[in-house]
C-alpha cells in the first residue's frame, strides 16, 4: 500500500488538472498514490479528460457534485495510505513536498500537521510573509495552507471534513478540529506549495456578510474550543484593555455565554452586525 495518498478534488479545473498532476509525479518521494474526484463537473472539456484519463499511479472517481468537503471524504474513503495530502486541482507542490513531509510524520508521532511556505500565483504573485505557527491565532485566521499533509487515523478520529463548510473554510475548519485533538504542528522552513489566484475564486469574492457567516460557522462547529481560548480569541481580535474596560465584557449575560461575546466582537471588528437568534 502506498504510504502517501494525495487527494485531488476536481470541479471544472479540467485545463489545469494535468499541471497539478505533473507536479506529483516530479515528487523526489514515490511511494504515493493520486486519487482525482469529479465532483461533478459541468465543463465537457474536464468530463471528456476525466473519462479516459491515465496517468501513473492515478485513479478517477466520478460523482454528483457534492462539494469540496464531500468531495475530499470521498477521496480518502478510497484511498490506501498513512497520510493524506489534499490538494485542489489547480495548485502545485514542489519535487521535495511528500519527502520532507514523511520524514517528519515518520519520525515524530506527535505531529499530525506538516505544512511548508506557500506561494501565490496567478492573477497575483507574491510569497506571504509567515509568523511562527500559533494555535491561538488559528483562532481568528487561518494560518495553515490547505495542501498540508496529515494522519489518515486523525481523519477517522474528527469524522473527516465537515459537510456544512458549504461555502468555503473548510480546510480551516478542518485543521480546528484537527487541533482539538492536540496534535502538533510543523512548518517546513521553504516554499514546497504554489496556491493558484484566480480571477473569481471564492476567497476572493467572499462578501463581507459572507465571511461573518463562515465566523459564526466556525464557532459554532467548535464552541467548546473557542470558549477554551477566549481569552487569545480577545488579544486577536481587538485590544484586550479596550475590552476588559468595555460594558459588554461587564455584562454577565455574555460572561456566562463566551459565544455571545465572540459574536458582538466579530460584528465590531468586521462592521457587520450578527443576529445571534439566526439559524443555520
Amino acid at each position: 500500500m502506498p504510504k502517501v495518498s494525495v487527494v485531488i478534488p476536481c470541479y471544472n479545473q479540467g485545463k489545469y488538472l494535468d499541471e497539478t498532476v505533473n507536479s506529483v509525479l516530479a515528487q523526489s518521494y514515490d511511494d504515493y498514490e493520486i486519487v482525482i474526484v469529479n465532483d461533478g463537473s459541468t465543463d465537457e472539456f474536464t468530463n471528456e479528460m476525466l473519462r479516459d484519463y491515465r496517468r501513473p499511479k492515478t485513479k478517477i472517481i466520478h460523482t454528483d457534485n457534492q462539494g469540496v468537503s464531500a468531495a475530499r471524504n470521498t477521496a480518502i474513503r478510497s484511498a490506501a495510505g498513512t497520510y493524506i495530502l489534499p490538494l485542489d486541482g489547480d495548485d502545485l507542490i514542489g519535487t521535495e513536498y511528500l519527502q520532507k513531509a514523511v520524514e517528519v510524520l515518520d519520525g515524530n508521532r506527535g505531529i499530525g500537521i506538516v505544512t511548508c511556505m506557500i506561494e501565490f500565483f496567478g492573477a497575483m504573485d507574491y510569497r506571504p510573509d509567515v509568523s511562527a505557527f500559533s494555535v491561538e491565532a488559528m483562532l481568528t485566521r487561518n494560518d495553515l495552507p490547505c495542501s498540508s499533509l496529515f494522519r489518515r487515523d486523525d481523519w477517522e478520529r474528527i469524522g473527516g471534513f465537515n459537510n456544512n463548510m458549504t461555502s468555503g473554510w473548510e480546510d480551516w475548519d478542518f485543521w480546528l478540529s484537527l487541533l482539538e485533538l492536540e496534535v502538533g504542528v510543523y512548518r517546513i522552513p521553504e516554499v514546497l506549495f504554489y496556491y493558484r489566484i484566480r480571477p473569481g475564486s471564492r476567497e476572493r469574492s467572499m462578501s463581507k456578510e459572507h465571511r461573518v457567516q463562515m465566523y459564526r460557522q466556525l464557532f459554532y462547529n467548535h464552541p467548546e474550543f473557542y470558549s477554551k481560548n477566549i481569552g487569545a480569541v480577545f488579544r486577536e481580535l481587538c485590544d484586550y484593555q479596550d475590552l476588559l474596560a468595555s460594558k459588554s465584557y461587564q455584562n454577565m449575560n455574555y460572561l456566562a455565554n463566551p459565544m455571545l461575546l465572540l459574536h458582538k466582537i466579530i460584528g465590531k471588528v468586521t462592521g457587520f452586525g450578527i443576529d445571534k437568534k439566526r439559524a443555520f
